[in-house]
């Protein structure tokens, strides 16, 4: 079932309307799971920090043993040119993918270089005003031993949906998620920042989770405005006791934490203006 509406898809060549069918039955992405996808948007007219998310499909491919086949620039031209379909301000969410389509000579092992490839367009709204509440879960995320959490692959999911579930179940909106240590990681869906005096901190990344390209676009505008913004080991009570909270992620780019279990919080002036440099810097930076 489809997230959005007025999906376009890109396959085998030339853009499709509507959702169509990529996949087989018998291809090892779809009963093995080997599949890896980014996600970037679209919102009045820019798509902030699209070539890094191209750039890092074709990296969790690799990761995932996945024959990257389309280059970053040509991945890039793909969307742009699917983008044009859309009314003025309309909002998209842009999903490039890869799943390996032939096992090997054990079959669990995805064949090299039978790779493949889609774009799947969808309008989902943008809402500036979104925000969210958190609680704990039981389930942390994997480790690099265990799990292939250097790429966005698809079969990592099911934990984070588990995650979701639980938490929606408390009556939370996400998950505060913990790495085997019972350290912060992020939360569910978002990689998550507080704020404690005025000094901003998020989880260092430990190979437990992917520190996000629009997470490191926030510090890099903190840093050029002359805030303060560190990479720190952070607990549970680091953020029972912050003054703000907020997520970082592609839907809604700044997502403002309003509560931690009972803790509450208020959207603060770090926030506001962390979601200012964003759209500042998109515009800065057009298309």
């Amino acid at each position: 079932m489809a997230t959005g509406k007025n999906i376009r898809t890109y396959f085998e060549g030339s853009w499709h309307d509507g959702d169509i069918a990529v996949m087989k039955a018998a291809d090892h992405g779809s009963w093995l799971g080997t599949s890896v996808f980014d996600g970037a948007r679209f919102v009045n007219g820019l798509a902030p920090d699209l070539r890094p998310h191209c750039e890092r499909v074709n990296r969790s491919a690799e990761a995932l043993m996945i024959a990257p086949t389309v280059s970053v620039e040509e991945m890039e031209a793909i969307v742009r040119e699917g983008l044009k379909a859309y009314p003025e301000g309309t909002a998209v969410y842009i999903r490039p993918m890869y799943w390996a389509l032939d096992g090997g000579e054990t079959a669990v092992a995805p064949k090299l270089g039978a790779t493949g490839f889609a774009i799947c367009l969808e309008e989902i709204p943008f809402n500036p005003a979104a925000t969210t509440t958190l609680t704990t879960t039981r389930f942390c995320r994997p480790v690099m031993e265990s799990s292939v959490v250097n790429a966005k692959a698809g079969c990592l999911y099911p934990n984070n949906a588990r995650m979701l579930i639980e938490a929606r179940s408390k009556g939370f909106g996400n998950a505060l998620v913990a790495d085997a240590l019972g350290n912060v990681a992020e939360t569910a869906t978002s990689n998550v920042f507080m704020v404690r005096d005025g000094v901003t901190f998020t989880p260092v990344p430990n190979g437990t989770f992917l520190a996000g390209i629009t997470r490191a676009r926030h510090m890099a505008n903190m840093q050029a405005a002359g805030m303060e913004v560190f990479e720190a080991v952070l607990s549970f009570e680091d953020f029972r006791q912050a003054d703000e909270v907020f997520l970082s992620g592609n839907m809604t780019k700044v997502t403002p934490v309003t509560a931690f279990d009972d803790v509450q919080y208020q959207e603060g002036p770090v926030t506001r203006a962390v979601r200012d440099l964003y759209w500042d810097w998109a515009s800065s930076v057009g298309t």
